[in-house]
């Protein structure tokens, strides 16, 4: 069967010149107001390769699941790593997704010669080479099944969240600012989930007051 959507290619061209596995690499995550940005990497079977799957945002629910238990069950190996709405206020939302990448990477069960990020960066400290393609869960198959399995996870966790702090949405919205959940918020309040360095919980600079004019007579 023809494949379509993102493919094997780069993996096949760069495995000519790498010996370990190539692993992908994307996130979920990065535009909420809450809960952590996630990422995965994982390394597919050449020999077992999962069919039509896509960037994760292309998919449905249902198409998702069905995505995630094939590349799960498959893959060579795959890790997940978060980092959470605190940190991401510490070290703002580029930085903490190179992180949680780089952590990933780090996490893997067998180490690869060369990590496919999706963007325009290759996370620091790596123990391997890095190439940044954008859009590259568009391209990639590896990215691909990666910003799969991200999704899917973060998903999760935000649905366990909303078992913590109900009444936000969490299980719906996954933390993005719908009117509902920007509704909530301002009758709730922010959590420790929520990102408060994201407009429109960083509070708005207070303008400073108009000089007091003087008369002289």
């Amino acid at each position: 069967m023809t494949r379509t959507g993102p493919n094997f290619d780069i993996e096949t061209d760069a495995g000519r010149w790498i010996r370990h596995p190539i692993a992908g690499s994307d996130e979920a995550g990065r535009g909420p107001l809450a809960g952590p940005v996630v990422a995965a990497a994982v390394v597919l079977d050449p020999t077992r390769l999962p069919y039509g799957i896509d960037d994760s945002k292309k998919l449905s629910q249902k198409r998702l699941e069905e995505a995630y238990a094939e590349i799960t069950a498959h893959a060579l190996g795959y890790a997940v790593a978060m980092v959470s709405a605190a940190d991401i206020d510490t070290i703002n939302i580029r930085q903490a997704t190179l992180q949680a990448m780089r952590e990933a990477v780090l996490a893997l069960p067998r180490f690869p010669g060369l990590v496919l990020f999706d963007g325009r960066d290759v996370p620091p400290g790596l123990p391997c080479k890095g190439r940044a393609i954008i859009q590259g869960d568009a391209k990639s198959l590896s990215i691909a099944a990666a910003s799969i399995i991200a999704k899917v996870r973060r998903d999760l966790h935000m649905k366990e969240l909303a078992t913590r702090f109900p009444g936000y949405g969490f299980e719906t919205h996954a933390g993005y600012g719908t009117a509902f959940h920007l509704k909530a918020i301002a009758e709730l309040g922010p959590t420790t989930e929520h990102r408060m360095t994201f407009a429109p919980l960083k509070p708005r600079p207070v303008p400073a007051p108009a000089p007091a004019q003087i008369d002289l007579f």
